[in-house]
C-alpha cells in the first residue's frame, strides 16, 4: 500500500516544498496537503493537476477544531492511516515583526500567535494519531527489533528562538513562547505516542531561516549564506526524516542534524 503523507501548511513555503519534494522522491506515496484557503493557493492547486490522483488538497485551519476533525474524517474514509504528518502552519506575530520589548506586548497577539503555533499542532495530533498508529512505517528507519520499530512519524516545525537553554537575546515574546510550547507538545506527545505497539515517532525540527514570508522581514539582518532557500532546507530535513528511529523520538533537531537544546 502507499505511504500517506500530510502536510498541513501547504499552500506556500516549507509546506508546499515538503509535497514537491516527496512527490519527486518517494515512490508509490500519497500527499493530502491542507491550507486554510485552498482556493487561493494556485501553486497548491497547480501541483495537484500535476499529480492527479496523488495530491488530495483539503481545507483545515488549524485554529478551527471542526476543520482538524473533519480532515481526519476525510484521511480515514478515504485512506485508513498515515505515515507521516508535518505541520507547517506558523505566524510570526499577527503584525508580521516579532516583539521588540514589553511596550509592543498585546494579550490578543500572544494568544493568536499561540492558537497557530502551539495549540493547532496539538489538535492535529488529538485527531491524526489514531491514523498515525496504523502507518505502515513508510518514512524513518526501521531497527531489526520489532519491539523498536514504528509505524507513523510526527514532526513539527519549531525554531531555534523557541529553545530556553540558547535565549541570550529576548524579544520576540509570542513567537518564542509559541515555540517553547510547542516543543514540549512534541515531548509529551513521544511519551504518550511511545508507549503502546505500535509506536509513533515524535520529533520538532528546526529549518534554519528560510526564504519565506515569515522570515521576509529580518532577511537584511541575515548572512547569505545562512538564508536558505525552502529546497535546501526541505531536503536538509528530508534527510533527518528519512533516519528517525524511535530512538529519536522526543527530541529537537536541527536542519544541520544537530541536537537542540530544549
Amino acid at each position: 500500500m502507499a505511504a500517506v503523507a500530510l502536510i498541513q501548511g501547504a499552500s506556500r513555503g516549507l509546506g508546499l516544498q515538503f509535497c514537491k519534494h516527496i512527490l519527486a522522491t518517494k515512490a508509490q506515496v500519497t500527499v493530502v496537503a491542507t491550507c486554510r484557503h485552498p482556493e487561493a493557493a494556485p501553486h497548491l492547486r497547480e501541483l495537484s493537476a500535476q499529480h492527479p490522483g496523488t495530491v488530495t488538497v483539503l481545507k483545515v485551519d488549524v485554529t478551527r477544531e471542526q476543520d482538524i476533525r473533519d480532515a481526519a474524517e476525510t484521511v480515514k474514509s478515504t485512506f485508513g492511516k498515515l505515515d507521516l504528518l508535518i505541520n507547517c502552519s506558523a505566524m510570526l506575530h499577527p503584525s508580521g515583526k516579532g516583539e521588540t520589548s514589553l511596550r509592543d506586548v498585546s494579550a490578543q497577539a500572544v494568544l493568536a500567535t499561540l492558537s497557530t503555533n502551539a495549540v493547532g499542532p496539538l489538535v492535529m495530533a488529538r485527531y491524526f494519531s489514531p491514523l498515525l498508529v496504523k502507518g505502515s512505517g513508510g518514512f524513518g528507519r526501521q531497527p531489526q527489533d520489532q519491539c523498536q520499530q514504528h509505524s507513523g512519524i510526527l514532526v513539527n516545525m519549531t525554531a531555534r528562538v523557541g529553545s530556553i537553554g540558547d535565549n541570550g537575546l529576548g524579544g520576540w515574546y509570542s513567537y518564542r513562547m509559541s515555540k517553547a510550547a510547542l516543543n514540549m507538545t512534541t515531548k509529551n506527545l513521544s511519551i504518550e505516542l511511545g508507549r503502546g505497539r505500535p509506536k509513533i515517532v515524535c520529533v520538532s525540527l528546526h529549518p534554519g531561516t528560510v526564504n519565506t514570508e515569515l522570515s521576509k522581514p529580518y532577511h537584511k539582518n541575515v548572512p547569505k549564506d545562512k538564508l536558505f532557500s525552502a529546497q535546501y532546507s526541505v531536503q536538509c530535513l528530508m534527510n533527518i526524516i528519512d533516519s528517525l528511529s524511535i530512538e529519536e523520538t522526543g527530541k529537537a533537531f536541527a536542519w544541520d542534524g544537530s541536537e537542540l537544546s530544549w
